[in-house]
């Protein structure tokens, strides 16, 4: 029987050691994957850089037309040149991502409640597998709520996730939920990141937090951090930077790219953190040499 009370507290992490397993392939734990696996865990992480800049559009499952979000159709095209990822909902990919862009996508698979509904934690799989491969999907995205109200229900949904993506060579990326009633802690994040890496995921999607270095050396997939809510763009470069800095493989930013006055030029200044090794000071100075241009433009 599972028992907390004595559990000793993890402590050694060895941060400065790289991941034991990854033979020649360049995606963290993905070494023993199948071809298919593989071959579309590529598209979304470049082999060059082993990173990847996701564009997350997929708010309006719960939150209607966000600001910014208003007409994707404009909006997406725009800023898909300078994204290694597109994810998004099936209808917002079918009905405003041209097929000849030829984009990764990571395919959001799970949803529940609108925002009108206070208690977002009850989430299910609603896209079947079928339509995910029809859509050429190379993930599929679950979110899933540690220590919330739907805990059960949304790990069974995660795992039903794992075992369909397994059966066809689609990776899932479970996208760790912080609810209002939760901390975003160290503890947290290790314990929720290792649970969705244990039971299969092959991406996880988290947020950053102290110690972040503990938590993406202790979780043997590839942690993509979330851009979260809109702040100035000097401090989403630094959260990108500090989050590639302390061992994730790349950002999925959506508010802090499409709530930009000036999203083109944030979504290159993103890329050139990830993929370039940029500082924040380098990337806010490109960006801002870009915003300049535009406006003489």
């Amino acid at each position: 029987m599972v028992d907390k009370i004595g559990n000793k507290a993890a402590k050694d992490f060895s941060e400065e050691i790289v991941f034991a397993n990854n033979g020649n392939f360049h995606v963290k734990g993905a070494a023993n994957y199948d071809w298919g696996m593989k071959d579309r865990l590529s598209r979304i992480f470049n082999p060059k850089t082993g990173k990847t800049v996701m564009l997350a559009f997929d708010h309006g499952y719960f939150m209607g037309p966000t600001s910014g979000l208003e007409r994707l159709d404009i909006l997406i095209p725009k800023l898909a040149n300078y994204a290694d990822c597109l994810m998004g909902t099936r209808g917002a990919i079918r009905s405003s991502v041209p097929p000849s862009f030829n984009k990764s996508i990571a395919l959001r698979a799970s949803s529940g409640s609108s925002i009108l509904q206070e208690d977002l934690s009850h989430e299910s799989m609603v896209v079947d597998i079928d339509d995910a491969i029809k859509m050429n999907a190379s993930a599929i995205a679950i979110q899933t709520f540690i220590g919330a109200d739907g805990q059960k229900e949304t790990i069974e949904e995660l795992n039903k996730a794992v075992n369909l993506g397994s059966k066809y060579s689609i990776p899932t990326m479970g996208v760790v939920a912080v609810g209002k009633e939760m901390e975003r802690t160290t503890q947290f994040f290790l314990l929720a990141t290792r649970m969705l890496a244990e039971f299969g995921v092959q991406i996880v999607k988290t947020y950053y937090c102290d110690d972040f270095e503990k938590v993406a050396a202790a979780c043997p997939v590839p942690l993509v951090v979330a851009g979260g809510k809109k702040i100035h763009e000097k401090d989403a470069l630094a959260l990108a930077y500090n989050s590639i800095q302390g061992g994730a493989a790349g950002v999925d930013m959506g508010r802090n790219i499409f709530q930009s006055a000036y999203p083109e030029e944030m979504i290159q200044a993103v890329a050139k953190v990830v993929h370039e090794g940029y500082s924040d000071v380098e990337a806010y100075e490109f960006f801002l040499h870009l915003t300049k241009v535009s406006e003489e433009d």
